[in-house]
């Protein structure tokens, strides 16, 4: 189950917007040790969910690599619990410009 910070069709950019608006609160300093504790708890999910989705984007980046860039299709996020598969690529080379 996703929680508020780790939602599945979350970008990237986004998660690097909502940790810039805690650093913001936390460099502030109009925080109490309370509420900064729990802004940094934040940061540190969002740290660990960019992390996360910065590694799914060098898998994806390394399948199509090793596949010369042929006419496969790798998602982003593959379904849980279902291993990562490339789709074949197109049996005639003999099209490639190159």
């Amino acid at each position: 189950m996703a929680t508020r910070d780790e939602q599945p069709s979350e970008r990237y950019s986004e998660v690097v917007d909502r940790l810039e608006q805690v650093v913001k609160k936390l460099e502030g300093g109009q925080l109490s040790l309370e509420d900064s504790l729990e802004e940094f708890e934040k940061g540190i999910q969002l740290v660990k969910r960019g992390e996360a989705l910065l590694q799914q984007a060098e898998r994806r980046v390394q399948e199509l690599l090793e596949h010369k860039g042929g006419d496969r299709t790798v998602p982003l996020e593959p379904t849980r619990g279902a291993p990562s598969k490339v789709a074949p690529a197109a049996a005639d080379d003999d099209d490639i410009p190159f």
